[in-house]
């Protein structure tokens, strides 16, 4: 048996020939200025609907005292003619493991990395961050109004405990 990293043969989906992640042994990128992300073709460019990513463990690190921050990330989006393939993604965001950055930096940083990268129709990111110091901190961000033409659901992170 080939112990080989290239991916099965057989057909592809087109706009995936390029991709230098998906179907191979990747390494994790050491910051987020390292990794890659990558598109594909929108496989309905014609329709409109929302794609939502849900990073439930998001993790980076004070840029002050090195200790680690936790968040829950929801992505929403409505794609043009791009959709993030899901792989570089989460690679994307697991970078930020190890980077120092404070919350609203990396929240908002992360969506207009989308945003360059898919010029999506619409895009919101909510990052919920898990308290530290007993004050959890939230960032929310989006391109524009919400459409009213398709289903946005709403986010529903359930609060946390001693929240009025």
């Amino acid at each position: 048996m080939s112990s080989s990293s290239a991916p099965p043969s057989g057909p592809s989906a087109p706009g995936t020939d390029a991709l230098s992640q998906l179907g191979r042994q990747s390494t994790q990128p050491a910051s987020p200025e390292e990794a890659v992300l990558e598109r594909v073709p929108a496989p309905h460019p014609d329709k409109r609907y929302v794609v939502r990513f849900t990073a439930p463990e998001f993790t980076s690190l004070c840029p002050v005292t090195g200790q680690p921050d936790f968040a829950h990330l929801v992505i929403d989006y409505i794609p043009r003619n791009w959709i993030v393939e899901s792989k570089s993604l989460k690679l994307y965001l697991t970078s930020f493991r190890n980077h120092g950055a404070f919350h609203e930096d990396c929240s908002v940083s992360i969506a207009t990395r989308l945003v360059e990268l898919l010029d999506p129709q619409w895009l919101r990111i909510g990052a919920y961050w898990y308290p530290r110091g007993g004050m959890p901190i939230d960032v929310f961000w989006q391109t524009g109004p919400a459409p009213q033409d398709v289903w946005v659901p709403p986010q529903d992170v359930p609060g946390y405990r001693g929240r009025g």
